[in-house]
């Protein structure tokens, strides 16, 4: 499996903290390491992960170089800009396909908290023997534990096709609901929360991508040749219409699974989401640091 990261933001989520040049996973928000070397060493920890590339903005690079070990300069790839989530995947498939088109391709986000590596593992093991069974598109779901607003949701059939005895066909994609509706899906115990994580073959990512969202499979193919031939691709990347994964192709597909997963996960988008995993004293207060309760 080759893993790419999504590591671009823009640094507002944890402002004043963040800043637009170190944004969100290059911060050492729970611990001594920042959330993208968090994410890098738990791929890494997966034995069937053989290679990890990074995908972000040129001026993230030389910060991520330095200070992110466990990948080699050449795999932090730069979008010459902004372009939403679909288009950054898209152009990483295009680069791998020219080496390893039948290769699986698994895409993880840069800033999210996963407690319990075997039940992550797991689930990625799953994702990745079903993503090479046919040719499926796999996500992973988190299993809900209250009715959050946060987070969109995976609504899946509740029975389990034989041969993906871990998995379950995708019904819809749910934004992020309002309280009561959120209510409602937990009680229905057949939506789970979408974590952002994909697992595909190559191949599968790139005929999808034709199918679904032709343009940018037009512009993905020229862009390939350019990377052939060491031309700049910056005027074509500047033609894409930005659009996400979500959005552009797993909404619209009818050969997605999802791995149900239970492995603790936050993908701590706010200060609040931050102080409902901190250990509170002192009338409920979080202190990091030399703080002190007056």
């Amino acid at each position: 499996m080759k893993c790419l990261i999504l590591a671009g933001g823009s640094g507002t989520r944890f402002w004043p903290y963040s800043r637009h040049n170190r944004p969100k996973q290059l911060l050492n928000i729970i611990g001594d390491q920042s959330m993208l070397q968090m994410t890098v060493d738990r791929l890494k920890k997966i034995k069937k992960v053989t290679d990890i590339y990074i995908i972000t903005r040129k001026d993230l690079r030389d910060s991520i170089i330095n200070d992110i070990t466990g990948v080699e300069p050449e795999n932090v790839i730069v979008e010459p800009s902004g372009k939403n989530t679909a288009p950054a995947i898209g152009i990483v498939g295009a680069f791998l396909n020219l080496t390893d088109p039948d290769s699986v391709m698994g895409v993880f986000p840069a800033d999210h908290i996963i407690v319990g590596h075997r039940k992550f593992q797991k689930a990625v093991y799953a994702a990745d023997r079903i993503a090479k069974k046919d040719e499926n598109l796999v996500t992973i779901g988190i299993k809900p534990t209250k009715p959050s607003t946060a987070y969109g949701y995976i609504q899946l059939n509740e029975i389990s096709e034989e041969d993906h005895l871990d998995a379950y066909r995708v019904k819809t994609f749910a934004e992020k609901p309002h309280k009561e509706l959120a209510k409602r899906f937990l009680a229905s115990g057949d939506f789970l929360w979408n974590a952002g994580i994909f697992v595909w073959q190559i191949n599968t990512l790139l005929s999808s991508i034709e199918k679904h969202m032709p343009e940018l499979y037009d512009t993905l193919l020229t862009i390939r040749e350019h990377l052939e031939s060491s031309k700049s691709i910056d005027k074509l990347w500047e033609s894409i219409i930005p659009q996400s994964i979500d959005y552009g192709l797993m909404e619209k597909a009818n050969n997605i699974f999802v791995v149900p997963a239970d492995f603790e996960w936050n993908d701590l988008g706010s200060w609040d989401s931050l102080y409902e995993i901190f250990a509170k004293k002192d009338g409920e207060n979080v202190i990091r640091g030399s703080g002190t309760v007056l």
